[in-house]
C-alpha cells in the first residue's frame, strides 16, 4: 500500500438520526452527532488542505450513458425511500497521499465504509447528487421530460417494490450497517458543506446505494439493447420452437492480463488491470484504500455512490475486470385474450396481468411541475411491454438481485485465492470476466454470470412463447459451470472482451463441453484479444517491462478479422483524386496507432466502420461508401487528409487535452 502521503487526517463521527425535514431547506441541514463528534483537521501543508486531483467534478451525464434514450415512449415516477433505521454511531480517518487518493481507516468495516461516503462525496457530490433521482425514479421532478421517461424504466423493472419488501429480509444485518454508514457519510458531507447541495435529495441511504447497483449493472450486459429491440415498428425476431443457438455479442473495451510464475522471467505473479471507463460521470472510476479492524485492507477503484471495491488487490491477492455480454435477458412473446388485452395464456389458462398506475412528476421548461399517470404491467415471467406488434414480458439475469454488495464486500476481504473464490461462488453479480493473481502465484479467469438454467432444446436467441411456464426459469447455474481456468500450462491469461474460449494459448484455455448450456457466449475476437496472443506467442518468459510493453502496444494485427474489410478498401477501382489519395493513405498505413501517424485517422475510421457492424449484427457497409465517408470526416476535422493521429485521438477535460497513441 502507498506509504508516502501528506498528513490531512479528518476525524469524522456521526450516526445515521436525520430528520428529513432538515433536508427540505438547504440552509440549516442538521446531523445528529454523539458527543465529542466535533470535526478535527490536522495537516502538514500550509492552509491545512491537500491538493488533489478534481475527478468527477464536472456536471454529470444522466445515468446509464444516458440510458433515457433508449426508452423514448416510456414515462413514471418514485416517491422518496424511507430512512434506514440504524442509529449506531460510526467514526473514520481519513488521510490522503499526494495523488489526493484517499487512505480511509476504522475500526470496523462499517467504520471505513462511513469515511469512504464521506471522502466521495467531496471529491464527486455533483455526481452522486444528480444520480439519486434516478435510483429513486424521480428524475423527472429534478431534470424534465427526458429523465422522466428513465423514471418510468426504473419502475417498470419493480426497483423499488423490491427494496420495500426485500431489504430487511434478503441483505445481511452487517451488510445494511455498511451501506448505511456509507450513506451516513455522504450525508455528513452534505450537511457540512449546504453550499454544494443543489438539490431536494437528502438524505441518501442504504437503499439508495443497492438500486444504485440494481440499475447499473444490466446496463453493462447489455440490456437496454434488448428493450430498444423490442420497442422497434415491427417485432424484431421470431418466436423460437427448437434448437441450441451461440449469440454473437460483445463488450465495448477493458484488459485484465495475468502472467503466472511459469511464464514471468523471475518467477513472480503479476495482473495488469485495465478497465476503460469514461473520465466523468456515474460510471467513471474513483480510487479509495479502505482498511479496518476486523481485516479489511483494500485499495482500488469503484465508482460515485458505490460502497466497495470493484477492481483491486489486498496485500496477498489483486483481480481485474472486464466486460462480457453473454446471453443474460429473455422475451416472451405473450398469448392476448383478443376480448381483454390484460389477460394472457399460460398453460392453457388465462391470468391477469399486474397493473400499477404509477404518477409521473415532470419539471416542463425547467421550471412548471407537472405529472401524469401511467400503468406499468406485470406478468409472471417479469415487466411487460404492450407495443403495436405485440405484447411482450422480458425476464434477465440480477431481476430483484439486492446482494450484490455482499459479493463485493466478501472479494474486498478475501486474503486468498481459495477466500476469493468462495466470494465468487456467491453468485451474486450478473456478469463481469474476473481475472485473479495471487501471491502464491496462482492465477484464474472466469467469464462470470447469473446464467439462468433454461430449458433444453430452445433456440433462446430468438423470443420464446410466452404460454408455457416450463419455459420460465427460476435458478441459476453455479459458478462452476462458467467457463473458467486456474493456473493454465500457458501461465498467462489474456481478457480482453474476446470469446471466453480463447484467452491464453492452445490447449490451456477453457473447455467449452463443460459450461452451462445456453449460454450466449460470445465468439467474438477483438484486436486486443489477437494482437495480445501474437505478442505473448514471441516470448518463452514474460519481464515486468514486456508485459506492459504488451499492454501498451498500439498495433491493429495482422490477423484481425478487420483486416480483410481493409483490404476490400484498398482493391477499390477509384479515379477521384481525393479517394486515390485516401486510398494510397489506406495501403500505406503500418497498422499503428502512434501519435504520429499520418495515415491512422483514416485507417481506423474504416476499421471502425466494419467494427459496428459486425458488433451490431447488421450487414458489412460498402467498401467505397466508407472510404468517402471517412476521407470526408478527417478533412473536416482537420482541415487535410493525412493529419496525425495524435491531432484527432485526444485524451483530457474541460480545456486540457493531450495526444494519445
Amino acid at each position: 500500500m502507498p506509504s508516502h502521503r501528506h498528513q490531512r487526517i479528518l476525524k469524522l463521527q456521526g450516526k445515521l438520526g436525520l430528520a428529513p425535514d432538515n433536508f427540505r431547506n438547504h440552509s440549516s441541514l442538521v446531523v445528529a452527532n454523539t458527543p465529542n463528534a466535533a470535526t478535527s483537521l490536522v495537516a502538514a501543508l500550509p492552509g491545512g488542505r491537500v491538493p488533489k486531483q478534481p475527478l468527477q467534478t464536472e456536471e454529470p451525464p444522466y445515468l446509464g450513458v444516458n440510458m433515457h434514450k433508449f426508452f423514448a415512449p416510456l414515462i413514471f415516477s418514485l416517491a422518496l425511500l424511507g430512512l434506514p433505521a440504524s442509529l449506531s454511531a460510526w467514526e473514520a480517518t481519513i488521510e490522503r497521499d499526494i495523488w489526493g487518493v484517499p487512505h480511509i481507516k476504522g475500526a470496523t468495516d462499517a467504520d471505513a465504509a462511513y469515511g469512504l461516503g464521506y471522502a466521495m462525496a467531496e471529491d464527486t457530490w455533483k455526481v452522486i447528487e444528480a444520480m439519486i433521482p434516478y435510483y429513486r425514479g424521480n428524475a423527472g421532478s429534478f431534470f424534465g421530460p427526458d429523465a422522466a421517461k428513465h423514471d418510468y424504466v426504473v419502475h417498470w423493472l419493480g426497483l423499488s417494490d423490491d427494496l420495500e419488501l426485500r431489504y430487511e429480509s434478503d441483505l445481511k444485518p452487517e451488510t445494511r450497517e455498511y451501506v448505511e454508514a456509507y450513506a451516513a457519510g455522504i450525508n455528513r458531507y452534505a450537511e457540512e458543506h449546504p453550499e454544494a447541495v443543489s438539490l431536494d435529495v437528502l438524505p441518501v441511504t442504504g437503499k439508495d446505494v443497492i438500486a444504485g447497483h440494481m440499475l447499473r449493472h444490466p446496463l453493462f450486459y447489455g440490456f437496454q439493447s434488448t428493450v430498444t429491440e423490442l420497442l422497434g415498428e415491427t417485432r424484431a425476431r421470431p418466436i423460437a420452437t427448437a434448437g441450441s443457438v451461440t449469440l454473437n455479442e460483445q463488450p465495448i473495451g477493458s484488459n485484465a492480463i495475468a502472467v503466472g510464475p511459469k511464464r514471468s522471467n523471475d518467477g513472480s505473479t503479476m495482473l495488469v488491470i485495465n478497465s476503460h471507463q469514461p473520465l466523468t460521470g456515474p460510471v467513471a472510476w474513483y480510487e479509495a484504500h479502505l482498511q479496518s479492524e476486523t481485516g479489511l485492507n483494500v485499495m482500488g477503484g469503484l465508482f460515485p455512490g458505490a460502497p466497495a471495491i470493484g477492481v483491486g488487490f489486498t496485500p496477498e491477492i489483486a483481480w481485474g475486470a472486464t466486460v462480457n455480454k453473454p446471453d443474460l435477458v429473455d422475451v416472451f412473446v405473450l398469448d392476448v385474450d383478443p376480448e381483454d388485452e390484460n389477460r394472457y395464456r399460460l398453460d392453457g389458462q388465462w391470468l391477469e396481468l399486474e397493473q400499477k398506475p404509477v404518477k409521473i412528476k415532470v419539471l416542463i421548461w425547467g421550471f412548471i411541475p407537472w405529472s401524469v399517470t401511467e400503468t406499468v404491467y406485470r406478468s409472471v415471467h417479469g415487466p411487460v411491454l404492450k407495443t403495436s406488434h405485440g405484447t411482450y414480458a422480458v425476464r434477465y439475469a440480477g431481476m430483484g438481485e439486492l446482494k450484490q454488495v455482499e459479493q463485493w464486500r466478501a472479494m474486498n476481504r478475501a486474503r486468498s485465492f481459495e477466500a476469493w473464490q468462495d466470494a465468487m461462488a456467491l453468485n451474486h453479480i450478473q456478469s463481469f470476466n474476473f481475472v485473479f493473481a495471487g501471491e502464491a502465484g496462482n492465477i484464474h479467469f472466469i467469464h462470470n454470470a447469473q446464467m439462468p438454467k433454461r430449458a433444453p432444446g430452445w433456440d433462446w436467441s430468438q423470443y420464446l412463447p410466452g404460454d408455457r411456464s416450463d419455459l420460465i426459469w427460476k435458478s441459476y447455474y453455479d459458478t462452476r459451470m462458467m467457463p473458467q481456468v486456474t493456473n493454465p500450462d500457458s501461465g498467462f491469461l489474456l481478457s480482453t472482451n474476446q470469446s471466453p474460449f480463447a484467452i491464453t494459448e492452445a490447449g490451456s484455455n477453457p473447455d467449452p463441453s463443460s459450461v452451462a448450456p445456453n449460454g450466449g457466449w460470445q465468439t467474438r475476437m477483438t484486436n486486443r484479444a489477437v494482437r495480445g496472443l501474437s505478442l505473448f506467442a514471441q516470448h518463452n518468459t514474460v519481464s515486468e517491462q514486456q508485459l506492459l510493453d504488451i499492454k501498451h502496444d498500439h498495433v491493429y494485427d495482422e490477423n484481425y478479422r478487420g483486416m480483410d474489410f481493409l483490404r476490400q478498401v484498398i482493391a477499390l477501382q477509384l479515379t477521384d483524386p481525393q479517394m486515390l489519395e485516401a486510398q494510397r493513405a489506406i495501403r500505406e498505413w503500418d497498422r499503428a496507432t502512434d501519435k504520429g501517424n499520418q495515415n491512422a485517422p483514416l485507417g481506423v475510421c474504416i476499421l471502425a466502420a466494419e467494427w459496428l457492424s459486425e458488433s451490431g449484427g447488421t450487414a458489412i457497409p460498402d467498401p467505397q461508401a466508407t472510404l468517402k465517408d471517412c476521407a470526408q470526416q478527417v478533412v473536416e476535422m482537420t482541415g487535410r487528409l493525412r493529419p496525425t493521429w495524435g491531432e484527432v485521438n485526444r485524451h483530457g477535460r474541460g480545456d486540457t487535452h493531450y495526444a494519445m497513441a
